[in-house]
């Protein structure tokens, strides 16, 4: 077996390795995947893997190993590939079998020619995911991963789609290059093959047409070709994720992490224009699955162009990643575990846990201050960013916790500093503007474009656990159209439900999500919401930017890190109620009741035991206990006075 860093520069190789040791017995692509994941358990192995997240695409060597921190956007229909195939020697008739296991191409020698009619060729099938970087994933996040990444690379000359020339002692690597690949388990390949393609032509020449071709792809394209990419701003590459074990364990909007081969072979960018290639190419897709010999050709395909357009964008600019270990993300806070149930990390939450205390009398401060000294909604701030929907009931979440944050400054820059504090807590956010043009012409809802045949995104196309903060201050009088009614329609449903309906055009599909939602509003909030607390100023700063720019300075990093870590973390904590605190919320509940029956209603309580949850995980404390229970009457009596008292001066208020 290969040693040293081979895995990280030549896993094909070690997958070569094995296949040659085992042949078709299937046990060899077992074994390929415990040899990974046992190298990724050594000492901060994970750390030298380069990710496609803090890496640009240049710098990676094609059919290296890379990892993924993504979201799901779309799922394509199945494939069929040729599992294994064999190839025979034009002049010695010998011949060879491959495997065609992560791979985009068949590996066929200048002297060699895929034999598609031979017994041995076995088909089999993967699962594509259409995969986009995590949607409003923050910037101390990104940063973080950044800075733990340790992998060496360097600007790499193997793949430079505008490069016309490239001199052969570039890099010593050449099995990395197109043109010059050379295989060092199965036997060198010769300078005329392109991708591990059969080709009799000039290689230099060929060189200069793949990449003139790629980049007439471009000119070529009705239209510039969108990533999809749920939130405007998105920045990152898209990949088509190529998944081999177990696909039916993931659906769209799971975050996961991918670790794969990476594969950007030119070819993949100009299938769909240059009729020389399309004659000569031999990919490794099949067209049906009992028909070995009817490889995918676009000139036969049934496809449309924009389907073609499409699911075979140009690999430079949405690469290709045929995954060999994926993970679903519990959170992507950098500062945590990845996964929270894991023996080795109890060690983690429990020193956290023991000094929680403080940092929740900090946190508290630090938002009291953001929300311009009103301490009572920093309390209600915390409750809303630790809550998450916990269990799911016929239809209703339970632990849904929308707060609609009223007398929020008209048309000020408020709402936008206070989404900057929230943007350094939390790992993933997003601001909705509220304003008529928005709401009239932004997409809100993911449609099927059967034409394509893809699931266009839309900015409620969210990962769970999401901050999504609706800033209703700037909403102007004004008429809204369909479209605009639709999407208060659908952020309606977002909040009530935890659920967005996608439109497949003949039909609607439920998609359950988490989403934290937080309003800003001037008056009470034209959306439904949970819990509605009326900011009450303490004090009235000259300029909120740099009031916002002091209040982030002052707090140290790692202090801010340790609020970060307590908001993700106790999203995870269990909870309960004993049967003794139970009995005594009922008694309170009757009591309430007899003293004034319109005091208190079923929808009341239920609002009282959420506060109270979240107000004992606040605390640390996983179960319910009385000191928590009356803090949260206390507290729900302190809000509701004040939104009484603000009736009283303005009267349509609520």
């Amino acid at each position: 077996m290969p040693c040293g860093e081979d895995w990280l520069s030549h896993p094909l190789g070690i997958v070569q390795g094995f296949f040659a040791q085992n042949g078709v017995n299937p046990d060899w692509e077992k074994k390929v995947i415990e040899y990974f994941k046992e190298k990724l358990k050594e000492n901060n192995a994970p750390k030298w893997v380069p990710s496609l997240n803090e890496v640009p695409l240049h710098y990676l060597k094609p059919n290296s190993f890379v990892k993924f921190r993504c979201m799901i956007q779309d799922m394509f229909d199945p494939e069929f590939y040729m599992g294994v195939y064999e190839t025979v020697n034009r002049n010695t008739k010998a011949r060879v079998l491959h495997f065609g296991k992560y791979r985009d191409v068949a590996e066929c020698g200048p002297q060699q020619e895929v034999d598609l009619n031979s017994p041995r060729t076995t088909t089999l099938e993967r699962q594509t995911f259409y995969c986009v970087p995590v949607p409003g994933e923050s910037t101390w996040v990104k940063e973080a991963y950044v800075n733990a990444n340790q992998a060496r690379v360097s600007p790499s000359t193997s793949y430079t789609p505008s490069r016309h020339k490239r001199s052969y002692e570039d890099d010593e690597d050449m099995d990395l290059q197109p043109n010059k690949q050379k295989d060092q388990h199965a036997g060198a390949r010769q300078a005329g093959s392109v991708g591990g393609l059969q080709w009799c032509g000039e290689p230099k020449r060929l060189e200069t047409e793949a990449s003139t071709g790629q980049q007439l792809n471009f000119l070529n394209l009705s239209s510039p070709f969108d990533l999809n990419f749920p939130l405007p701003g998105e920045k990152g590459p898209a990949c088509l994720v190529k998944v081999y074990e177990d696909w039916d364990c993931f659906k769209v909007n799971d975050v996961l992490e991918l670790y794969g081969v990476l594969s950007v072979d030119p070819v993949l960018s100009i299938l769909n224009n240059d009729e020389r290639m399309r004659r000569t190419v031999r990919v490794l897709c099949l067209k049906l699955p009992g028909d070995a010999s009817s490889l995918l050709d676009p000139m036969e395909c049934t496809d449309t162009a924009e389907e073609q357009r499409v699911h075979s964008p140009p690999a430079s600019l949405v690469p290709r990643i045929h995954v060999v270990l994926a993970q679903k993300l519990q959170h992507i806070n950098p500062l945590l575990p990845a996964c929270l149930n894991k023996e080795e990390s109890k060690t983690f939450v429990s020193g956290f846990m023991s000094e929680l205390s403080p940092v929740r009398a900090e946190l508290l401060g630090f938002l009291t201050h953001a929300l311009l000294g009103d301490s009572l909604a920093a309390e209600y701030l915390i409750l809303h960013l630790i809550s998450t929907v916990y269990t799911r009931r016929d239809v209703l979440p339970l632990g849904k916790f929308t707060v609609n944050l009223s007398g929020c400054p008209r048309n000020s820059t408020f709402t936008e500093h206070l989404y900057r504090i929230i943007q350094h807590l939390v790992p993933a956010s997003f601001r909705l503007q509220m304003t008529i043009e928005n709401m009239n012409h932004l997409k809100f809802i993911p449609h099927k474009d059967y034409t394509a045949n893809r699931l266009v995104s839309g900015l409620l196309q969210l990962p769970s656990n999401t901050s999504l903060v609706i800033d209703e201050t700037l909403l102007e009088q004004g008429q809204l159209d369909t479209p605009g009614v639709h999407n208060v329609t659908a952020l309606s449903n977002l909040i009530t439900w935890q659920k967005v309906d996608y439109d497949f055009s003949y039909h609607q599909m439920e998609f359950p999500c988490n989403i934290n939602v937080f309003i800003t509003s001037e008056g009470r909030s034209l959306l439904p919401a949970d819990c509605q607390i009326h900011l009450q100023p303490q004090l009235v700063p000259p300029n909120m930017e740099e009031y916002t720019d002091s209040l982030l300075s002052a707090v140290l990093p790692s202090l801010l890190n340790k609020f970060r870590i307590y908001l993700t973390l106790l999203r995870f904590l269990d909870y309960s109620i004993s049967d003794e605190i139970t009995k005594a919320v009922e008694d309170d509940f009757v009591e309430m009741r007899k003293n004034d029956p319109q005091s208190i209603t079923a929808d009341d309580l239920h609002q009282l035991l959420i506060v109270a949850r979240f107000l004992s995980l606040s605390a640390g404390q996983t179960t319910l206990s009385r000191e928590r229970w009356l803090r949260a009457q206390q507290l729900e009596s302190l809000r509701r006075t004040r939104l009484q008292q603000q009736k009283c001066v303005n009267g349509n208020e609520l």
